[in-house]
């Protein structure tokens, strides 16, 4: 499996910020600072990954095996 940061994963998918800021409906400079970000909502990356094309899996590693968390997608912001 590959790793690389966000802004590498950006340029492999061959896009600009700027492009994403389009497909995103936001300004650039959200894309500049969310790819410097260390920590983000799960939210906010599943969009940014989904900008690019792909979806987002949270895989959660036990020594008995993995779990995919799936309930991520269903979240409500509401109260």
């Amino acid at each position: 499996m590959a790793e690389m940061a966000l802004s590498e994963l950006r340029r492999a998918r061959g896009m600009s910020q700027e492009e994403l800021a389009v497909v995103l409906h936001v300004k650039q400079p959200s894309i500049a600072k969310f790819e410097q970000r260390a920590d983000s909502y799960v939210s906010t990356l599943r969009d940014h990954i989904r900008g690019l094309g792909g979806e987002l899996d949270i895989i959660a590693r036990f020594p008995e095996g993995e779990v995919k968390i799936t309930n991520f997608g269903v979240f409500s912001s509401k109260a």
